[in-house]
């Protein structure tokens, strides 16, 4: 009974040291004696090897004062390497409630509800490559898909990527591929390489083979290679994948454009994104609408409401006609003037040439 009460204050000691570090929160570890647990024995650090015994002696208990030396920040009992990890887009609030930004090494889901968002989908992704960019300048990126997806929602604007999002177009390598089967394959051999700058990765509907064991892969190759691999979806069901954020990507209605005097009646502003958040390590729901700034290449949060595309009425929602009976018309005053029906009657002169049978030759 000694023994295993020692064997087993020993793996516990292990286990919170371990948990130490690797950043884990060793308090949901439970003590199974009374006692001081984070203290090895002297006999099981001699066993172990003198490079982990170090490392354990160094870094001491997990609760104690070593604690603020980490550089590891645990966010609701999940740990992240560091701020550096984060792709951070300038929204405080929106950082925030993903717990410090978009990953930079792992799979990011960017989701369209419907065919028609695929355009907003592709914008906010280029805005995010743009701000990849400012770190990673003169790496391309490589946009992979399929010829359904390239045939339904074309390819981006070369014009337009320069003056909205800063990326040359060069610099946006396209991949056509036949099936989903080999845009999956492409992707995740691009993924493992630090050639690219971040690769996209663009699936239509829910197919089969976009499993979770499929992204599993592609997670486990962008954290490899310590490269942010984008997965956009379009008009797709929300289905259990391996990314650790989901952001549902929609068209807001864009606000009037800034003048000298004022907000320009009529006019069409900046882009603009309502963003929602589906899936994220904080588990914290939210909603955004962002503008993108091609000047700056940064978005901004808009809070204020924006200029509807069309005009509501200022009465309210039209009224619904009231029921009423349903009138014939009158008969025509005079004869020269025919009615419809009887205009569309065949002639007396016509009606033997109707009825005869059809002769051939």
């Amino acid at each position: 009974m000694a023994m295993s009460a020692v064997a087993r204050d020993t793996v516990f000691a292990l286990r919170r040291q371990i948990a130490k570090i690797e950043g884990t929160l060793p308090e949901r570890l439970q003590a199974p004696t009374a006692g001081a647990p984070g203290a090895i024995p002297g006999e099981v650090r001699s066993g172990l090897p003198s490079a982990i015994a170090e490392k354990l002696n160094r870094s001491g208990d997990a609760t104690g004062p070593d604690m603020t030396r980490d550089r590891t920040i645990v966010r609701r009992g999940l740990a992240v390497a560091s701020a550096d990890a984060f792709l951070h887009t300038g929204i405080g609030r929106l950082d925030a409630a993903l717990g410090g930004g978009l990953p930079k090494a792992a799979l990011s889901e960017i989701h369209g509800l419907e065919t028609r968002d695929a355009g907003a989908v592709a914008g906010f992704a280029l805005s995010l490559v743009s701000l990849v960019l400012r770190e990673k300048q003169g790496l391309p990126i490589l946009w992979v898909g399929t010829a359904e997806i390239f045939h339904e929602a074309g390819f981006p604007y070369a014009r337009g990527l320069h003056a909205l999002f800063g990326i040359e177009p060069e610099q946006l390598l396209f991949s056509e591929a036949p099936k989903l089967l080999d845009a999956l394959w492409i992707a995740e051999e691009a993924a493992r390489m630090t050639a690219f700058a971040a690769v996209i990765l663009e699936i239509r509907g829910s197919p089969r083979r976009l499993d979770l064991t499929a992204t599993r892969r592609l997670h486990a190759r962008a954290q490899n290679a310590g490269r942010p691999l984008l997965l956009l979806r379009q008009a797709g069901e929300a289905d259990p994948t391996a990314a650790p954020v989901r952001l549902i990507v929609s068209a807001a209605a864009a606000a009037s454009r800034e003048t000298v005097a004022g907000p320009l009646a009529g006019s069409i502003g900046r882009p603009a994104f309502k963003l929602d958040i589906g899936k994220s390590r904080t588990a914290l729901p939210g909603q955004f609408t962002l503008e993108w700034n091609p000047n700056e290449h940064a978005f901004a949060e808009r809070t204020e409401n924006s200029v509807a595309v069309v005009p509501a009425s200022g009465r309210g929602a039209d009224p619904a006609p009231a029921p009423g009976a349903v009138l014939a018309f009158p008969a025509p005053a005079s004869p020269a003037v025919t009615s419809p029906a009887a205009c569309d009657q065949p002639s007396r002169q016509q009606h033997p040439a109707h009825r005869g049978p059809r002769r051939a030759g």
